[in-house]
């Protein structure tokens, strides 16, 4: 007997799972294209925004741990995309930058954004636009009770 909790069909979680793995399949050829992966290609959208980071702060802007993030940087900078290095200020810390070849890879990708939105939302920009937007809201709010409620689980769970 299934119970209606249980069933795959009222998961959102599984909605969540099945869109994650469509996006990930409709960026897969965009981003063969430029030889990243899509973690690859979210380090270098922030460092395109910001010019540098240190290794903590990609960390926390792209929610990776460092156990993730040190291998995608070595393969970033074996691909000559970023160079990292430590600061004189502070030993312990690694700072990240873009190379001449990773600012270039900038412009290569320009595309991309547009391209999956027109996977998403229907071909009347207005209406593409509003819904977008509308989208990204929805997803960050989602996000952000979702990291809420994991904290007030954590705190509690310490005391």
């Amino acid at each position: 007997m299934a119970h209606p909790q249980l069933m795959l069909s009222n998961q959102l979680c599984f909605r969540f799972y099945a869109l994650e793995r469509e996006l990930m399949a409709a960026y897969r050829p965009l981003l063969d294209e430029l030889g990243l992966t899509y973690a690859q290609y979210i380090t270098l959208m922030y460092l395109w925004e910001h010019e540098k980071g240190t290794v903590g702060e990609l960390c926390s802007a792209l929610s990776l741990d460092t156990g993730t993030m040190s291998p995608l940087l070595k393969r970033l900078e074996a691909a000559n995309l970023i160079e990292r290095h430590r600061l004189a200020t502070d030993e312990r810390t690694v700072e990240v930058s873009l190379t001449h070849k990773g600012r270039e890879l900038e412009l290569k990708a320009l595309t991309i954004p547009s391209h999956i939105a027109s996977c998403l939302l229907s071909s009347e920009q207005d209406e593409q636009s509003r819904k977008y937007a509308e989208l990204r809201r929805m997803l960050d709010e989602t996000l952000s009770q979702l990291k809420q409620t994991r904290k007030e689980r954590d705190e509690a769970g310490r005391k």
